[in-house]
This record gives C-alpha cells, structure tokens and sequence, in this order.
C-alpha cells in the first residue's frame, strides 16, 4: 500500500463529496492538519486514523487505502492488493468494498502474540473471521473468543472489538466487513 493511495483516495472522496479539509475533520474527527498530511503524502496514518476517516465519511476501509480504480469485480486478487498499515501486520484486500453485496474481504496475518483493539466501527457494521491458519482470539464485549483454524465467527463490529495471535507462531485469517446499505460506494 502506498500512503499516495491513501492521500489520492481521501483526496478524490472529499473533493466528489464536496468538503473542505475543515468540513472533513469535523465530520472525521482528524484534525485539518493531518488529514491535509495525509492528503500530501506526508504522514502514515495508523489503522485507528483511517478507522475514524471511513466512520466519519461513512466509507469501506478499501476506499482509502486500494490502489485508485480498483474494483471488486477485476479478477484475482494479486501483490497490488497487498497492505501495511503503520501501526499493524501487513494484510491483502482479497475484495474491494462492493457496493451490490455491500462488504469487503480481507486475508491478514498476524505475528505470534500481536494484539491490536479496534474502536467501534459506523452503525451495524458486521464482521466475520475465519481461521486459515493457527488461531486468533476475538474481542466482543469483555470477552476473548478463541477461533482455531477452520473455525469462523460472525460479530458486531460497531462496539470496541479487538483481534491478537495467542499462539508462538503466525495465524492468518479471513475477515469480511458487511456494511449497512447507506455506506458510500468508492
């Protein structure tokens, strides 16, 4: 991933949107001045900051952060789809956000022992986890699920959740985002 993907998408959004920076933060949350960083390409933004931006917009994380005209219908899913987030493990958006089935998907692959809680996402916002490889433990509410490999899991993602590899060696899993229908289109 490039942070010029990131910086052209956001971009692109707030201009067919009709936003100004200032507009934008207050919608987002992101100060004025790091999203116009962003924009130029200036600063990395953590997995958190592009969470707020897609809240705040009511976007699909493959909004921001896919290479610009990437669409969910174009075939395999290759090297381009690759990511890595600052502050995270890398991991490769299998499906850009569709608007007609209204998710995304992603394959992520943690490290032995990472762990990272996410803020709650918009209104609805479902995901569902399944375990390819190792296992990977679930944050719903006060309670860690253990998801062993060929396990899945189906939960509310608009609630502080969190993810972390429990095990002495990588886990990799497959995680769709289902979105509410009024969530805008890339």
């Amino acid at each position: 991933m490039s942070e010029e993907w990131i910086g052209h998408n956001l971009k692109q959004v707030r201009n067919d949107g009709g936003l100004s920076l200032s507009r934008a933060s207050e919608l987002t949350g992101v100060s004025k001045a790091m999203l116009g960083q962003i924009e130029r390409g200036e600063s990395s933004p953590t997995l958190a900051t592009l969470w707020k931006i897609c809240r705040g917009l009511r976007l699909p994380l493959t909004a921001l952060i896919s290479a610009p005209g990437a669409v969910a219908a174009s075939g395999p899913s290759d090297e381009k789809s690759h990511h890595q987030i600052v502050d995270g493990p890398p991991f490769r958006a299998l499906f850009p956000f569709d608007p007609n089935t209204g998710c995304e998907v992603f394959l992520h692959d943690l490290p032995a022992h990472w762990e990272h809680v996410s803020d709650a996402h918009d209104d609805g916002v479902m995901e569902d986890i399944f375990v390819v490889e190792g296992a990977v433990d679930i944050l719903v509410g006060d309670e860690w699920i253990r998801v062993e490999r060929n396990q899945a899991l189906r939960f509310q993602a608009d609630q502080p959740h969190g993810y972390r590899n429990p095990l002495d060696q990588p886990s990799r899993f497959h995680n769709t985002i289902h979105y509410p229908h009024r969530i805008k289109a890339p």
